[in-house]
């Protein structure tokens, strides 16, 4: 599991993991959620527009279909997924697959997002990365929202949100 806020390096995290995958000659696929459409209808693409070939999907039982023979699993954006994108990383787990899978762990509230809790709870390792608060500098776990709204899903960009550290995410989540 590759976690943390918005702009802390998942999604460079992942590409570099899966890249040295490709390297060592294991066969890897690749998937992200439909709906992410950011950068790319196809490719996973980083902050800093990095790349790589996946395969958008819209529910996570056909990553269990698409990912057969394969050694490595790469999932990006989990928390978008299903509630059964954790049976699908067991079982391919259990297959002895290597899977990594990189995510928010944290919606704009602060709260624990969509399956993450459940997928970190299961996974062997842990990356928490963190980006850096625009506000003071310091290591920023939060990523505040700057637009009106309150669904929870609001795929967006600097445009409609930054990373600040806890002091000044609470700050600005309880003006005086």
């Amino acid at each position: 599991m590759i976690c943390g806020s918005m702009f802390s390096g998942k999604t460079e995290e992942l590409i570099r993991r899966l890249k040295r995958a490709r390297i060592a000659n294991l066969k890897v696929e690749i998937f992200k959620p439909g709906i992410d459409v950011r950068y790319d209808e196809v490719q996973i693409v980083s902050h800093d527009a990095n790349a790589i070939q996946s395969t958008p999907i819209d529910n996570s039982q056909k990553i269990l279909l698409l990912a057969q023979d394969v050694d490595v699993v790469g999932i990006d954006e989990a928390q978008f997924f299903d509630d059964q994108i954790v049976h699908v990383c067991q079982e391919l787990a259990n297959r002895g697959a290597r899977v990594i899978v990189a995510g928010l762990d944290m919606d704009y509230l602060g709260q624990p997002f969509g399956q993450m809790p459940a997928l970190l709870a299961i996974a062997d390792y842990i990356t928490k990365l963190h980006a850096i608060c625009v506000e003071c500098g310091s290591i920023a776990s939060f990523s505040y929202r700057t637009v009106a709204g309150d669904a929870q899903i609001l795929l967006g960009e600097k445009e409609e949100y930054k990373p600040l550290c806890r002091k000044h995410y609470y700050e600005k989540m309880n003006p005086k």
